[in-house]
């Protein structure tokens, strides 16, 4: 039974996992840096990049031993390498280099993002290709259609921010602390989602592209207006994301060929609205609904073993760089005024 080590370092969790052939996780350790970062209200990448360089040898170390296993058992190396914070991906992707060339195992490179469009075929074994993805996360929100492995098709992306990161930023904006997406969520049950008149960008609009930006100002604004409760404004801003994202969904799957299931992956995906939002959205156009359970949506290092089993066979040399943007579909068309984040 082939057993894949995974290493994830592209953001503030320092992560280690054993998955086999099976879909079993034998093994996974996980450090939060959650304390680090929560003075600054958001990850800070140098003390990132610190914490994985002093965390992930022993952490490797512990995760091997929980599963009673040694690098010899290991039929291959996983390590994200991109996109994400460059220092933190070169941490994971060197000590993955001097694992697989010490135990002369391979090394398999992975795309962080094909991790998480990957992630929900470890939890459901019926899950087959190809299906829609609506990927969410702090750092991407796009709505892909999984063909393969390695076989990607964007057919929307975010002009500017990405949906987690609206979240973290209404988070700092009421003062809930960091990480905000779950904060933000708790507040919300107390507040009227109708109260605070907030914008929808793009809905509406031709191509199912996203914009979070105006909307994270307008929260801004409505803050500083002193005449809303902020339970008030988290409920409205939770419950415009949502619309934004049903109107962008519906539009996008209105494009795409046949589809076996809709399935939603990254940090985002843990929040319970919006989940409840994509089911209804999945029955609407008869498709399946899959969601990876919530110990998979944020980062996690089963997820890069799971994409290194998909990828068994293959492998990566090892001067294989480090990169901090690395698109799923390199061919997609750039969306209209997404500038550098097209």
């Amino acid at each position: 039974m082939a057993v894949v080590l995974g290493i994830e370092s592209s953001c503030d969790e320092t992560a280690a996992a054993l998955v086999d052939g099976e879909r079993r996780i034998l093994a996974q350790r996980i450090a939060s840096q959650e304390a680090a970062h929560a003075p600054y209200g958001g990850v800070v990448p140098e003390i990132a990049a610190r914490a994985h360089a002093e965390r992930l040898a022993p952490l490797i170390e512990a995760t091997l031993a929980d599963a009673g296993m040694s690098l010899a058992d290991c039929d291959a190396i996983a390590a994200t390498a991109g996109p994400g914070l460059i220092g933190g991906v070169i941490v994971g992707l060197v000590t993955a280099k001097a694992l697989a060339m010490a135990s002369e195992k391979p090394l398999i490179a992975i795309n962080h993002l094909e991790g998480h469009a990957l992630s929900p075929r470890l939890a459901d074994p019926a899950l087959e290709f190809p299906y829609a993805l609506l990927l969410v996360s702090g750092g991407h929100c796009q709505i892909l259609r999984v063909e393969g492995v390695g076989q990607y098709q964007r057919l929307a992306t975010t002009i500017d921010d990405a949906l987690g990161e609206a979240f973290d930023k209404t988070a700092k904006i009421l003062g809930l602390g960091y990480p905000g997406g779950p904060a933000v969520e708790a507040l919300a049950r107390q507040g009227d989602p109708q109260a605070v008149p907030l914008p929808r960008p793009l809905k509406g609009s031709r191509d199912p592209h996203f914009s979070f930006a105006g909307l994270k100002s307008a929260v801004l604004r409505a803050h500083e207006s002193g005449e809303y409760a902020d339970a008030d404004i988290a409920a409205s801003f939770q419950q415009a994301a949502i619309e934004c994202i049903a109107d962008r969904l519906n539009r996008a799957l209105g494009k795409m060929d046949e589809v076996t299931a809709l399935v939603v992956a990254g940090g985002v995906a843990a929040n319970r609205p919006i989940r409840d939002a994509l089911k209804s959205i999945a029955a609407k156009h008869g498709l399946q609904f899959v969601a990876p359970p919530q110990a998979l949506c944020t980062d996690n290092a089963a997820m890069i073993a799971w994409a290194g089993i998909e990828r068994l066979g293959q492998s990566d040399p090892l001067d294989t760089l480090a990169r901090p943007r690395w698109p799923l579909d390199p061919d997609a068309e750039p969306a209209r005024g997404a500038g550098v984040k097209a």
